[in-house]
């Protein structure tokens, strides 16, 4: 069993969550802790400035009630909602705070995923500790 099992939670209706954190349940079994991570990327500030003055704000706030509730299920959970990049702040957040298994939600690849890659396939090309992939 793992002592620390993140979890990076994306609200995209195309990761399956639950399995993810089913499967993170198994991995930390009794005695481990489950962080739930949601990441929000940066706004360019083209973008931003046709948005509500307090969008991010607001939009932040719901984030972290959501995952909030996610992580009350969950035996030995927390939540944290930060701000970067998805993959290299997953990775950062993981090796910072010592998780030793990620489990991480993945939508079937495509054309994009080839030239780009996803945020799940740079985790594991790049994580410190094991990491399972739920699709």
């Amino acid at each position: 069993m793992y002592k620390h099992v993140l979890v990076p939670i994306s609200f995209d209706t195309d990761r399956d969550s639950a399995g993810a954190l089913a499967v993170a349940r198994l991995l930390a079994g009794d005695d481990g802790h489950i962080s739930l991570l949601h990441v929000i990327e940066h706004v360019p500030a083209y973008a931003a400035s046709h948005l509500p003055a307090d969008f991010q704000t607001e939009a932040r706030k719901a984030l972290e009630a959501d995952l909030a509730k996610l992580a009350a299920d969950l035996p030995d959970g927390s939540a944290h909602v930060v701000s970067g990049h998805s993959a290299r702040t997953i990775l950062d957040w993981a090796d910072q705070h010592k998780a030793d298994c990620i489990v991480i939600a993945s939508h079937r690849p495509g054309m994009q995923d080839l030239l780009l890659g996803s945020t799940a396939a740079k985790v594991v090309r790049h994580a410190q500790c094991a990491v399972h992939v739920i699709r």
